[in-house]
Protein backbone atom coordinates (compact mmCIF):
# COMPACT_ATOMS: atom_id res chain seq x y z
CA UNK A 1 0.00 0.00 0.00
CA UNK A 2 1.38 3.40 -1.10
CA UNK A 3 -0.39 6.87 0.55
CA UNK A 4 0.15 9.67 -1.45
CA UNK A 5 -0.89 13.19 -0.01
CA UNK A 6 -1.92 16.08 -2.27
CA UNK A 7 -2.00 19.84 -0.53
CA UNK A 8 -3.60 22.56 -1.77
CA UNK A 9 -1.65 25.39 0.22
CA UNK A 10 -4.24 28.48 -0.32
CA UNK A 11 -7.29 25.93 1.05
CA UNK A 12 -5.31 23.95 3.43
CA UNK A 13 -6.41 20.88 2.16
CA UNK A 14 -5.33 17.32 1.80
CA UNK A 15 -6.69 14.85 -0.26
CA UNK A 16 -5.41 11.24 -0.94
CA UNK A 17 -4.79 8.23 -3.31
CA UNK A 18 -4.59 5.32 -1.32
CA UNK A 19 -2.54 2.68 -3.96
CA UNK A 20 -2.67 -0.92 -3.81
CA UNK A 21 0.30 -2.58 -5.24
CA UNK A 22 -0.47 -5.44 -6.27
CA UNK A 23 -3.91 -4.74 -7.67
CA UNK A 24 -2.70 -1.35 -9.28
CA UNK A 25 -5.90 -0.08 -8.47
CA UNK A 26 -6.53 3.60 -6.56
CA UNK A 27 -9.11 4.80 -4.44
CA UNK A 28 -9.48 8.46 -4.07
CA UNK A 29 -10.72 10.67 -0.71
CA UNK A 30 -11.62 13.89 -0.93
CA UNK A 31 -9.98 15.07 -4.19
CA UNK A 32 -9.55 18.69 -5.34
CA UNK A 33 -11.13 20.70 -7.61
CA UNK A 34 -8.91 20.24 -10.25
CA UNK A 35 -8.47 16.42 -11.18
CA UNK A 36 -5.55 16.38 -13.15
CA UNK A 37 -2.76 15.44 -10.11
CA UNK A 38 -4.75 12.02 -9.63
CA UNK A 39 -5.11 11.34 -13.47
CA UNK A 40 -1.15 12.02 -13.03
CA UNK A 41 -0.37 10.17 -9.76
CA UNK A 42 -2.57 7.20 -11.37
CA UNK A 43 -0.26 7.24 -14.85
CA UNK A 44 2.94 7.41 -13.09
CA UNK A 45 1.93 4.51 -11.28
CA UNK A 46 0.48 2.51 -13.83
CA UNK A 47 -2.92 2.31 -12.06
CA UNK A 48 -6.78 3.00 -12.36
CA UNK A 49 -9.00 4.71 -10.32
CA UNK A 50 -11.54 2.51 -9.14
CA UNK A 51 -13.11 4.76 -6.44
CA UNK A 52 -13.71 8.15 -5.22
CA UNK A 53 -14.90 8.46 -1.33
CA UNK A 54 -16.27 11.97 -0.13
CA UNK A 55 -16.43 12.04 3.68
CA UNK A 56 -18.74 14.69 3.64
CA UNK A 57 -20.01 17.31 1.25
CA UNK A 58 -17.11 20.20 1.34
CA UNK A 59 -18.13 23.24 2.46
CA UNK A 60 -14.09 25.36 1.66
CA UNK A 61 -13.66 24.06 -1.56
CA UNK A 62 -15.27 21.86 -4.42
CA UNK A 63 -14.31 18.14 -5.55
CA UNK A 64 -13.95 16.43 -8.71
CA UNK A 65 -15.63 13.50 -7.90
CA UNK A 66 -18.36 13.80 -10.09
CA UNK A 67 -15.97 14.30 -13.01
CA UNK A 68 -13.00 12.15 -12.02
CA UNK A 69 -15.82 9.21 -11.73
CA UNK A 70 -17.62 10.10 -15.53
CA UNK A 71 -14.28 10.19 -16.80
CA UNK A 72 -13.00 6.80 -15.32
CA UNK A 73 -15.93 4.95 -14.84
CA UNK A 74 -14.88 5.22 -10.71
CA UNK A 75 -17.89 3.80 -8.23
CA UNK A 76 -18.52 7.48 -6.23
CA UNK A 77 -18.91 6.29 -2.37
CA UNK A 78 -20.60 9.03 0.27
CA UNK A 79 -22.69 8.19 3.44
CA UNK A 80 -26.46 7.97 2.52
CA UNK A 81 -27.20 10.62 4.78
CA UNK A 82 -25.59 13.12 2.35
CA UNK A 83 -28.66 12.50 -0.14
CA UNK A 84 -26.06 12.97 -3.13
CA UNK A 85 -27.98 13.97 -6.69
CA UNK A 86 -25.26 12.22 -8.57
CA UNK A 87 -24.87 8.16 -9.05
CA UNK A 88 -22.93 6.73 -6.11
CA UNK A 89 -23.03 3.68 -3.85
CA UNK A 90 -23.70 4.45 -0.01
CA UNK A 91 -21.15 3.93 2.45
CA UNK A 92 -22.23 3.36 6.12
CA UNK A 93 -21.10 2.05 9.03
CA UNK A 94 -21.12 -1.81 8.64
CA UNK A 95 -20.05 -1.62 4.75
CA UNK A 96 -16.80 -2.13 3.54
CA UNK A 97 -14.69 -3.27 0.43
CA UNK A 98 -11.92 -4.33 -0.74
CA UNK A 99 -9.38 -2.89 -3.26
CA UNK A 100 -6.35 -6.01 -3.67
CA UNK A 101 -5.27 -6.81 -0.10
CA UNK A 102 -6.68 -3.76 1.44
CA UNK A 103 -10.53 -3.59 3.28
CA UNK A 104 -12.19 0.32 2.92
CA UNK A 105 -14.34 0.36 5.89
CA UNK A 106 -17.14 3.07 6.81
CA UNK A 107 -17.27 4.90 10.22
CA UNK A 108 -20.18 7.13 10.73
CA UNK A 109 -18.85 9.96 12.59
CA UNK A 110 -21.04 12.88 12.69
CA UNK A 111 -20.04 15.91 14.10
CA UNK A 112 -19.13 18.67 11.06
CA UNK A 113 -21.74 18.21 9.35
CA UNK A 114 -24.33 14.95 10.19
CA UNK A 115 -23.32 13.09 7.04
CA UNK A 116 -19.58 12.81 8.17
CA UNK A 117 -17.94 9.55 7.59
CA UNK A 118 -14.11 8.22 8.31
CA UNK A 119 -12.58 5.53 6.66
CA UNK A 120 -10.46 3.17 7.87
CA UNK A 121 -8.32 1.30 5.59
CA UNK A 122 -6.80 -2.52 6.90
CA UNK A 123 -4.23 -4.66 5.42
CA UNK A 124 -4.78 -8.31 5.90
CA UNK A 125 -7.04 -7.79 8.97
CA UNK A 126 -5.01 -5.09 10.65
CA UNK A 127 -5.99 -1.55 10.57
CA UNK A 128 -3.00 0.42 9.01
CA UNK A 129 -4.94 4.22 8.78
CA UNK A 130 -7.55 6.26 9.23
CA UNK A 131 -9.08 9.21 6.94
CA UNK A 132 -10.91 11.48 8.73
CA UNK A 133 -12.33 14.05 7.06
CA UNK A 134 -13.22 17.01 8.73
CA UNK A 135 -13.95 15.20 11.87
CA UNK A 136 -10.10 14.72 13.48
CA UNK A 137 -7.38 17.40 12.62
CA UNK A 138 -3.88 17.09 13.88
CA UNK A 139 -4.25 19.17 17.31
CA UNK A 140 -7.85 19.84 16.70
CA UNK A 141 -11.24 18.93 15.93
CA UNK A 142 -13.83 20.07 12.81
CA UNK A 143 -16.22 22.93 13.38
CA UNK A 144 -19.90 22.26 14.41
CA UNK A 145 -21.64 25.40 13.09
CA UNK A 146 -21.42 25.04 9.27
CA UNK A 147 -24.43 22.92 8.55
CA UNK A 148 -27.46 24.81 10.21
CA UNK A 149 -29.04 26.19 7.20
CA UNK A 150 -26.93 24.00 4.25
CA UNK A 151 -26.82 20.66 3.03
CA UNK A 152 -29.36 17.37 2.76
CA UNK A 153 -29.35 17.40 6.41
CA UNK A 154 -29.42 20.92 8.62
CA UNK A 155 -28.39 20.41 12.33
CA UNK A 156 -28.22 22.76 15.02
CA UNK A 157 -24.52 23.42 15.96
CA UNK A 158 -25.11 22.20 19.93
CA UNK A 159 -26.27 18.93 18.56
CA UNK A 160 -23.59 18.65 16.30
CA UNK A 161 -20.70 19.57 19.29
CA UNK A 162 -22.25 16.71 20.85
CA UNK A 163 -22.34 14.40 17.85
CA UNK A 164 -18.62 15.39 17.76
CA UNK A 165 -18.14 14.42 21.14
CA UNK A 166 -19.21 10.89 20.82
CA UNK A 167 -18.01 10.75 17.49
CA UNK A 168 -14.28 10.89 18.71
CA UNK A 169 -14.64 9.19 22.07
CA UNK A 170 -17.03 5.80 20.53
CA UNK A 171 -15.34 5.62 17.14
CA UNK A 172 -11.98 7.12 16.55
CA UNK A 173 -10.27 6.81 19.83
CA UNK A 174 -10.84 3.34 20.04
CA UNK A 175 -8.87 2.84 17.09
CA UNK A 176 -5.52 1.46 17.49
CA UNK A 177 -2.39 3.83 18.63
CA UNK A 178 -0.45 3.23 16.14
CA UNK A 179 -3.55 3.59 13.50
CA UNK A 180 -2.03 6.57 11.09
CA UNK A 181 -4.45 10.20 10.90
CA UNK A 182 -4.79 11.39 7.67
CA UNK A 183 -6.96 14.63 7.65
CA UNK A 184 -9.10 16.47 5.29
CA UNK A 185 -7.26 19.84 6.39
CA UNK A 186 -4.26 21.26 8.18
CA UNK A 187 -3.42 24.68 9.11
CA UNK A 188 -5.09 27.62 8.33
CA UNK A 189 -8.03 26.19 7.54
CA UNK A 190 -11.30 27.56 8.38
CA UNK A 191 -13.11 24.05 9.26
CA UNK A 192 -11.34 24.23 12.72
CA UNK A 193 -9.50 26.81 15.15
CA UNK A 194 -6.55 25.73 16.42
CA UNK A 195 -5.22 23.02 13.62
CA UNK A 196 -1.78 22.11 13.52
CA UNK A 197 0.47 22.60 11.02
CA UNK A 198 1.70 18.38 11.06
CA UNK A 199 0.04 16.53 7.62
CA UNK A 200 -0.65 13.46 9.47
CA UNK A 201 -0.21 11.71 13.10
CA UNK A 202 -1.48 8.44 15.02
CA UNK A 203 -4.10 7.70 16.96
CA UNK A 204 -2.14 7.81 20.34
CA UNK A 205 -0.29 11.33 19.39
CA UNK A 206 -3.93 12.86 18.81
CA UNK A 207 -5.30 10.80 22.50
CA UNK A 208 -1.92 11.99 24.06
CA UNK A 209 -1.59 15.61 22.62
CA UNK A 210 -4.95 16.72 20.82
CA UNK A 211 -6.47 19.01 23.78
CA UNK A 212 -9.83 18.30 22.32
CA UNK A 213 -9.64 14.72 23.02
CA UNK A 214 -8.21 15.04 26.82
CA UNK A 215 -10.60 13.44 29.52
CA UNK A 216 -13.75 15.64 30.04
CA UNK A 217 -17.41 15.57 30.29
CA UNK A 218 -19.82 16.18 27.07
CA UNK A 219 -20.75 19.18 28.51
CA UNK A 220 -17.13 21.11 28.70
CA UNK A 221 -16.63 19.51 25.49
CA UNK A 222 -19.63 21.45 23.87
CA UNK A 223 -18.90 24.95 25.90
CA UNK A 224 -14.89 24.59 24.30
CA UNK A 225 -15.76 23.65 21.19
CA UNK A 226 -18.50 26.50 20.22
CA UNK A 227 -16.23 29.25 21.77
CA UNK A 228 -14.50 31.45 19.27
CA UNK A 229 -14.59 29.32 16.15
CA UNK A 230 -14.05 31.32 12.54
CA UNK A 231 -16.24 33.80 10.50
CA UNK A 232 -17.94 31.94 8.00
CA UNK A 233 -17.08 32.71 4.42
CA UNK A 234 -20.19 33.73 2.46
CA UNK A 235 -19.14 30.86 0.01
CA UNK A 236 -19.62 27.97 2.50
CA UNK A 237 -23.08 27.15 1.80
CA UNK A 238 -23.32 27.35 -2.02
CA UNK A 239 -20.11 24.72 -1.44
CA UNK A 240 -21.93 22.73 0.11
CA UNK A 241 -25.03 22.17 -2.13
CA UNK A 242 -22.63 22.18 -5.41
CA UNK A 243 -20.52 19.09 -4.39
CA UNK A 244 -23.60 17.47 -3.09
CA UNK A 245 -25.02 18.04 -6.76
CA UNK A 246 -21.65 17.53 -8.20
CA UNK A 247 -19.88 20.10 -9.78
CA UNK A 248 -19.54 20.78 -13.55
CA UNK A 249 -15.79 19.32 -15.21
CA UNK A 250 -13.30 21.96 -14.29
CA UNK A 251 -11.11 22.59 -17.55
CA UNK A 252 -14.34 23.68 -19.59
CA UNK A 253 -15.32 25.13 -16.88
CA UNK A 254 -12.04 27.45 -16.38
CA UNK A 255 -12.49 27.86 -20.53
CA UNK A 256 -15.78 29.07 -20.64
CA UNK A 257 -14.62 32.19 -18.16
CA UNK A 258 -14.82 35.42 -20.64
CA UNK A 259 -11.98 37.22 -21.04
CA UNK A 260 -12.32 40.50 -21.86
CA UNK A 261 -10.07 43.24 -24.07
CA UNK A 262 -8.10 44.87 -21.81
CA UNK A 263 -9.54 48.56 -21.64
CA UNK A 264 -13.30 47.14 -21.97
CA UNK A 265 -16.22 49.10 -20.20
CA UNK A 266 -17.96 47.40 -17.74
CA UNK A 267 -21.22 47.04 -16.73
CA UNK A 268 -22.59 49.58 -13.79
CA UNK A 269 -23.90 47.82 -10.66
CA UNK A 270 -21.66 44.82 -11.18
CA UNK A 271 -18.96 44.01 -8.65
CA UNK A 272 -15.41 44.75 -9.42
CA UNK A 273 -12.25 42.73 -7.73
CA UNK A 274 -9.41 44.23 -8.57
CA UNK A 275 -6.52 41.97 -7.79
CA UNK A 276 -3.60 44.39 -8.37
CA UNK A 277 -0.79 45.40 -6.10
CA UNK A 278 -2.01 47.82 -3.45
CA UNK A 279 0.32 50.38 -4.38
CA UNK A 280 -0.99 50.29 -8.21
CA UNK A 281 -4.87 50.29 -6.88
CA UNK A 282 -4.81 52.95 -4.36
CA UNK A 283 -3.20 55.29 -7.87
CA UNK A 284 -6.17 54.59 -9.62
CA UNK A 285 -9.09 51.86 -10.05
CA UNK A 286 -12.75 51.73 -11.32
CA UNK A 287 -14.91 53.47 -9.10
CA UNK A 288 -16.03 51.06 -6.45
CA UNK A 289 -13.51 48.20 -7.14
CA UNK A 290 -12.62 46.13 -4.59
CA UNK A 291 -8.76 45.22 -3.87
CA UNK A 292 -8.39 41.12 -3.22
CA UNK A 293 -4.79 41.11 -3.54
CA UNK A 294 -3.36 38.14 -5.64
CA UNK A 295 -1.82 35.73 -2.73
CA UNK A 296 -2.10 32.82 -0.90
CA UNK A 297 -5.60 33.55 0.73
CA UNK A 298 -7.10 34.93 -2.76
CA UNK A 299 -9.87 32.17 -3.31
CA UNK A 300 -10.70 32.43 0.49
CA UNK A 301 -11.22 36.12 0.81
CA UNK A 302 -13.39 36.13 -2.35
CA UNK A 303 -15.63 34.01 -0.94
CA UNK A 304 -15.49 35.96 2.30
CA UNK A 305 -16.40 39.40 0.69
CA UNK A 306 -17.73 38.58 -2.69
CA UNK A 307 -21.33 35.97 -2.06
CA UNK A 308 -22.36 33.37 -4.76
CA UNK A 309 -25.33 35.28 -6.11
CA UNK A 310 -23.24 38.14 -7.21
CA UNK A 311 -21.50 38.45 -10.21
CA UNK A 312 -18.03 40.05 -10.90
CA UNK A 313 -15.70 41.27 -13.05
CA UNK A 314 -12.01 40.14 -11.93
CA UNK A 315 -9.34 42.23 -13.29
CA UNK A 316 -5.60 41.40 -12.33
CA UNK A 317 -1.95 42.96 -13.47
CA UNK A 318 -0.78 40.52 -16.67
CA UNK A 319 -2.26 37.50 -18.11
CA UNK A 320 -0.21 34.95 -16.36
CA UNK A 321 -1.70 36.24 -12.93
CA UNK A 322 -5.48 36.28 -14.66
CA UNK A 323 -5.53 32.71 -15.32
CA UNK A 324 -4.09 31.76 -11.99
CA UNK A 325 -6.39 33.80 -10.27
CA UNK A 326 -9.39 31.95 -12.45
CA UNK A 327 -8.41 29.17 -12.03
CA UNK A 328 -8.28 29.92 -8.00
CA UNK A 329 -11.81 30.93 -8.96
CA UNK A 330 -12.73 27.76 -9.51
CA UNK A 331 -11.00 26.02 -6.54
CA UNK A 332 -14.56 27.32 -4.84
CA UNK A 333 -16.85 26.84 -7.41
CA UNK A 334 -17.01 30.57 -8.50
CA UNK A 335 -16.08 30.66 -11.97
CA UNK A 336 -19.47 30.68 -12.92
CA UNK A 337 -20.05 33.61 -11.54
CA UNK A 338 -17.16 35.64 -13.71
CA UNK A 339 -18.71 37.97 -15.56
CA UNK A 340 -15.62 39.16 -17.36
CA UNK A 341 -11.89 38.76 -16.71
CA UNK A 342 -9.31 41.16 -17.80
CA UNK A 343 -6.22 42.35 -17.76
CA UNK A 344 -5.44 45.91 -16.12
CA UNK A 345 -8.16 48.33 -15.42
CA UNK A 346 -10.23 49.86 -17.34
CA UNK A 347 -10.66 53.12 -15.32
CA UNK A 348 -8.54 54.43 -12.87
CA UNK A 349 -10.36 57.95 -11.83
CA UNK A 350 -10.92 56.02 -8.08
CA UNK A 351 -7.39 56.92 -5.91
CA UNK A 352 -6.96 55.65 -1.99
CA UNK A 353 -4.92 58.62 -0.59
CA UNK A 354 -1.08 57.60 1.49
CA UNK A 355 -1.54 58.07 5.29
CA UNK A 356 0.79 60.39 7.02
CA UNK A 357 1.71 57.68 9.65
CA UNK A 358 4.03 60.18 11.80
CA UNK A 359 0.73 62.21 11.89
CA UNK A 360 -1.52 59.15 12.86
CA UNK A 361 1.48 58.00 15.52
CA UNK A 362 1.14 61.28 16.95
CA UNK A 363 -2.33 61.95 17.26
CA UNK A 364 -4.49 58.98 16.73
CA UNK A 365 -7.58 60.39 18.43
CA UNK A 366 -7.34 62.47 15.19
CA UNK A 367 -9.03 59.95 13.42
CA UNK A 368 -11.94 57.00 12.95
CA UNK A 369 -10.09 53.55 13.31
CA UNK A 370 -11.99 51.07 12.03
CA UNK A 371 -9.98 47.24 13.06
CA UNK A 372 -10.63 44.62 10.25
CA UNK A 373 -9.87 41.50 11.84
CA UNK A 374 -11.31 38.70 13.47
CA UNK A 375 -13.42 39.63 16.45
CA UNK A 376 -11.39 37.16 18.88
CA UNK A 377 -8.62 39.03 17.11
CA UNK A 378 -9.40 42.40 18.26
CA UNK A 379 -10.21 40.88 21.59
CA UNK A 380 -7.13 38.98 22.31
CA UNK A 381 -4.48 41.08 20.81
CA UNK A 382 -5.90 45.33 20.95
CA UNK A 383 -3.86 47.43 19.17
CA UNK A 384 -5.54 50.81 19.16
CA UNK A 385 -7.45 51.46 22.21
CA UNK A 386 -11.18 52.64 21.37
CA UNK A 387 -11.03 51.18 17.52
CA UNK A 388 -14.27 50.39 16.03
CA UNK A 389 -14.15 46.50 15.13
CA UNK A 390 -15.65 45.34 12.04
CA UNK A 391 -14.42 41.83 10.81
CA UNK A 392 -13.62 41.97 7.12
CA UNK A 393 -16.12 39.50 5.80
CA UNK A 394 -19.23 41.73 7.42
CA UNK A 395 -17.65 45.02 6.52
CA UNK A 396 -19.50 45.68 2.95
CA UNK A 397 -22.73 45.06 4.52
CA UNK A 398 -21.50 47.37 8.26
CA UNK A 399 -19.58 50.02 6.15
CA UNK A 400 -22.38 52.27 7.03
CA UNK A 401 -21.75 51.98 11.11
CA UNK A 402 -18.62 54.10 10.48
CA UNK A 403 -18.62 57.61 11.34
CA UNK A 404 -17.05 59.44 8.66
CA UNK A 405 -16.94 62.95 10.57
CA UNK A 406 -13.10 62.53 11.20
CA UNK A 407 -10.94 60.98 8.54
CA UNK A 408 -10.75 57.20 9.11
CA UNK A 409 -8.21 54.68 9.14
CA UNK A 410 -8.43 50.92 8.51
CA UNK A 411 -5.76 48.24 9.43
CA UNK A 412 -5.94 44.42 10.13
CA UNK A 413 -2.82 42.75 11.05
CA UNK A 414 -0.20 42.63 7.94
CA UNK A 415 -2.08 44.90 5.30
CA UNK A 416 -3.03 42.19 2.95
CA UNK A 417 -6.77 42.48 4.37
CA UNK A 418 -6.67 45.96 5.35
CA UNK A 419 -6.16 46.91 1.31
CA UNK A 420 -9.52 45.02 0.62
CA UNK A 421 -10.96 46.92 3.23
CA UNK A 422 -9.89 50.35 2.95
CA UNK A 423 -10.87 49.57 -0.70
CA UNK A 424 -14.96 48.48 0.52
CA UNK A 425 -15.14 51.23 3.27
CA UNK A 426 -13.71 54.30 0.56
CA UNK A 427 -16.83 53.32 -1.55
CA UNK A 428 -19.25 52.73 1.16
CA UNK A 429 -18.51 56.40 2.92
CA UNK A 430 -19.83 60.00 1.76
CA UNK A 431 -17.59 61.42 -1.31
CA UNK A 432 -16.09 64.23 0.78
CA UNK A 433 -15.31 61.46 3.59
CA UNK A 434 -10.99 60.51 3.64
CA UNK A 435 -10.21 57.24 4.02
CA UNK A 436 -6.68 55.64 4.91
CA UNK A 437 -4.94 52.06 4.66
CA UNK A 438 -2.74 51.45 7.46
CA UNK A 439 -1.42 48.61 5.94
CA UNK A 440 2.11 47.32 6.55
CA UNK A 441 3.10 50.59 8.71
CA UNK A 442 0.18 48.37 11.74
CA UNK A 443 3.09 46.31 12.27
CA UNK A 444 5.76 48.83 13.92
CA UNK A 445 2.27 49.87 15.86
CA UNK A 446 1.78 46.14 17.06
CA UNK A 447 5.35 45.94 18.29
CA UNK A 448 4.87 48.94 20.47
CA UNK A 449 2.33 47.63 21.81
CA UNK A 450 4.01 44.46 22.49
CA UNK A 451 6.37 46.16 24.07
CA UNK A 452 4.44 47.50 26.50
Amino acid sequence: MKIEQFEDKGLAHFSYAILSECAREIVLIDPARDPQPYYDYANANDARIVSVIETHPHADFVSSHLEIAQQTGAVIRVSRLLGADYAHEAFDEGQEFAVGKLTFRALNTPGHSPDSISIVVSREGQDEAVFTGDTLFIGDVGRPDLREKAGNMTAKREELARQMYHSLRDKLMPLAGTVLVYPAHGAGSLCGKALSGANSSTIADEKFGNPMLRDMSEEEFVRELLQDQPFIPKYFGYDVALNKAGAPAYAPSVQQVPRLEAGTELEAGVVVVDSRPEAEFKQGHVEGAINIQQGGKFETWLGSIVGPEERFYLLAADEATLEDLIQKTAKIGYEALIKGALVGTPATEATIPQLDVDAFRQHPENYTIVDIRNATEHRDEPIFAGALSIPLPELRERASEIPSGKPVVVHCAGGYRSAAGSSIVADALPEEATVYDLGEAVKSFQSASAAH
